[in-house]
């Protein structure tokens, strides 16, 4: 049976929005990675078959393939192609599926995966937004469609909408994501004290660290702001920060491990995506969890480490009510309430945490999901080798 093995992982800080990242060319951003990334492996880059990077509001400096641009950018050999993937907030996790396939299906030896997003630059929505007022039409990708409107009538589609729905559905009170949100700012402050970030970390100029976690936040503060929708129980502390980063991996065949000499750290155990709710949008990691335990036989008790994105505080919180993961093991090293979530990185700027993290304390088995767009979700179980 063909393997898909994970040889290297890095990614950029993530930077604050307006912060030290903000001015750069998200070209320049995932360019950073990919140099490095090729100089961590030590094998020809020409040898690359293709580039898969997930980038969202792909419009001005993140138009015309950012995924090719980055690549170019980097100085890597011309002969290398490059395509950018959008499952929204899980583009990049998918683009480590797109890139695992390929090696999987055995057409395919070496694939890089990655991502990149300023968010700083091009806010999220832009690209609506910008196409659609030139041309008169209400900004949004449903609006207009009748078969939309047949099916999910004049639902609001909206993230924050949908947080509170979870809240609601699951019991989750505010003071119970406001302990979680602190709790996620404690843990990354930890991780990054205790350094157990820095071998993944390539320092983009003076920003050598994570940019988000904040050392004064408190419950007080927290109890002190609006909700985002008035007489809602989600604020600005329980939800994802607005951020800028970069991340690439590298996957390859058995074939190409023996060929290039080169160590594999992880293999891609499971990969799988599935739908749920696109009005509550956000609901997706729970049945996509349970599909991916399903397929391989595995309970959530055989997972070491789990990484689920912090879009909100709401949609881990419900994922662990309805897994019975033990809390212990997710997110150990904070998430993106506290570390940011810069869109089209995200996927493998969690992946590359996890697979540093398992090698860290020893663990077999990763698990790695996000809440996407369109009431989306991807998961990804690695091992340890």
């Amino acid at each position: 049976m063909a393997e898909a093995y994970i040889v290297e992982a890095v990614r950029t800080p993530v930077g604050r929005r307006g912060g030290g990242l903000s001015a750069v060319h998200p070209a320049d951003l995932g360019a950073h990675v990919l140099k490095e990334l090729v100089s961590r492996a030590g094998m020809d880059p020409a040898a690359v078959e293709d580039v898969v990077f997930g980038c969202l509001d792909a419009v001005g400096p993140q138009a015309g393939d950012i995924a090719r641009t980055c690549w170019l950018a980097a100085g890597l050999p011309e002969e290398v192609p490059g395509v950018t993937v959008d499952r929204q907030c899980g583009s990049s996790q998918q683009a480590v599926h797109f890139a695992a396939q390929g090696v999987l299906s055995g057409t395919q030896d070496l694939v890089v995966a990655g991502g990149v997003q300023n968010m700083s630059m091009i806010p999220i929505a832009f690209a609506t937004r910008q196409a659609a007022e030139p041309l008169g039409l209400t900004a949004g990708p449903f609006a207009g469609s009748e078969g939309w409107r047949a099916r999910y009538g004049q639902k609001p589609v909206n993230q924050f909408a949908g947080a509170e729905m979870i809240a609601a559905k699951w019991g989750i009170s505010r003071p119970d994501q406001e302990e979680f949100a602190l709790r996620s700012h404690r843990r990354a402050l930890r991780a990054i004290d205790e350094g157990r970030f820095e071998r993944e970390l390539v320092p983009y100029g003076p920003v050598a660290v994570d940019e988000g976690p904040r050392r004064d936040t408190s419950l007080e503060k927290m109890a002190a702001l609006k909700p985002v929708i008035e007489g809602g129980t989600v604020t600005a502390a329980c939800s994802s920060q607005v951020s800028d980063g970069a991340a690439a991996m590298l996957l390859a065949s058995e074939r190409a491990v023996r060929e290039h000499g080169l160590t594999p750290r992880a293999r891609v155990h499971h990969l799988s995506v599935r739908g749920e709710d696109p009005i509550r949008m956000l609901t997706a990691p729970i049945p996509a969890t349970a599909h991916a335990l399903k397929k391989t036989g595995l309970s959530i008790d055989d997972i070491d480490l789990v990484e689920i994105n912090e879009a909100f505080a709401p949609v881990v919180l419900a994922w662990l009510k309805e897994t019975g993961a033990d809390p212990d093991k997710v997110n150990v090293n904070g998430g993106a309430i506290a570390l940011g979530h810069p869109l089209g990185a995200t996927g493998v700027k969690l992946m590359t945490t996890l697979l540093h993290e398992l090698e860290r304390t020893g663990g077999r088995f990763g698990l790695q999901t996000m809440c996407e767009g369109g009431g989306q979700a991807n998961v990804t179980i690695i091992e340890r080798l």
